[in-house]
């Protein structure tokens, strides 16, 4: 086929997708759209797209446009991405894909009915660790899983963030902690007991009606003897920002560095630990976006290793990217399809309603 022409719609960080798409050999960022149109402009003239909107409604009737990848605030993912499925568009979205269950559900239901790829842009499936630790799990080194632990904290009460997230529960974005441990365990999750601790300012907490500063959940897995823990925390909680899963195993283990920096360890035997290097896996990738992942292109002509613009949330935006267009060109589903997508989102909506209600165990939906 020809080459996937895709809007990319929300321009903050939705920008650093821009010239992944433009160098990837089966795409071309045809489109960019954003509601701030000095902003629209600026984008538009530094990557040179003709194409510029200013309102998303006006992409979906563009016959010419393949794929839509909405990177825009929360609030407009699911009725973004419904609207582009019904319009006919593959369609891509930054998580959460929403933030209700019905909203979730519906999203499956569109998906289904229009024939078109759906992927949910979990960066923390895409990560060097995460696909170290993947290689691990699957070559049989690790031996079999005993358990899971992923968390996601996060210190978000300085002034600056979209006024949206101030008072935001914490397992509505949960998604980072969440999606490692599904992957990794091969299975979906069946239900979730969450429970709230500490508090969280009341100007904050008024807003969602979200009191607690940290919200911790263990998770039960469908046709599984596992259990998952992830813990995710916005305000109000003092720690260096992490995103991190462990994953525990019958010959090896593998836990996220305590801080920046330091490496992940490897436990192997009943007292040995090292720390690794995590390999960089540009070598998956088409060359041509390999450099994308942040780990540097050598230019032999002129003797200095180059960084490439896009290269965050370790290194997987290329791989994002390359795996969308992929699932487009070859007529299938992506890897986080609407229903993977539907359960790891709602594991975390799942979690904070256990949280608000003491800690019921709450059956998440089923998507088949």
């Amino acid at each position: 086929m020809e080459k996937v022409n895709v809007a990319v719609v929300g321009l903050g960080f939705g920008a650093e997708f821009i010239p992944i798409y433009q160098k990837h050999p089966d795409a071309e960022c045809y489109a960019i759209c954003q509601r701030n149109e000095a902003h629209l402009n600026e984008i538009g003239d530094q990557f040179g797209i003709e194409r510029r909107f200013t309102h998303f409604e006006d992409l979906l009737s563009i016959d010419e446009l393949d794929a839509i990848h909405v990177v825009s605030p929360i609030a407009d993912h699911a009725w973004m991405s419904l609207a582009s499925l019904k319009a006919g568009k593959h369609t891509a979205c930054t998580v959460p894909m929403a933030t209700t269950t019905e909203d979730c559900l519906a999203l499956v239901e569109a998906r289904e009915q229009s024939g078109k790829v759906y992927m949910m842009m979990e960066t923390a499936v895409y990560t060097r660790e995460f696909l170290y630790a993947k290689e691990l799990v699957e070559s049989g080194q690790l031996g079999k899983i005993q358990f899971l632990r992923g968390s996601h904290q996060q210190n978000m009460g300085l002034p600056g963030w979209p006024d949206y997230w101030y008072g935001f529960p914490p397992m509505h974005y949960a998604t980072h902690a969440v999606s490692p441990l599904l992957w990794l365990a091969g299975a979906r999750a069946e239900s979730v007991v969450c429970h709230g601790s500490g508090r969280i300012n009341e100007d904050y907490a008024k807003r969602y009606k979200a009191p607690y500063a940290i919200e911790s959940a263990l998770v039960k897995l469908a046709d599984s003897d596992l259990a998952c823990e992830v813990t995710r925390s916005l305000f109000d909680t003092i720690r260096q920002y992490r995103e991190s899963f462990d994953v525990y195993g019958t010959k090896l283990s593998l836990e996220w560095e305590q801080t920046a920096g330091e490496g992940p360890v490897i436990y192997s035997g009943y007292e040995d630990a090292k720390r690794v290097e995590v390999p960089d896996y540009g070598h998956l990738l088409p060359k041509e976006i390999a450099p994308f992942t942040g780990h540097g292109v050598y230019d032999e002509e002129h003797e200095h290793t180059s960084f490439i613009q896009g290269s965050g949330h370790g290194g997987s935006h290329p791989h994002l990217t390359h795996e969308f267009v992929r699932a487009i060109v070859e007529g299938r589903e992506s890897t986080v399809d609407a229903k993977t997508a539907a359960n790891w989102t709602m594991t975390g909506i799942c979690a904070h309603e256990s949280a608000m209600k003491d800690g019921r165990r709450i059956q998440i939906p089923k998507t088949d």
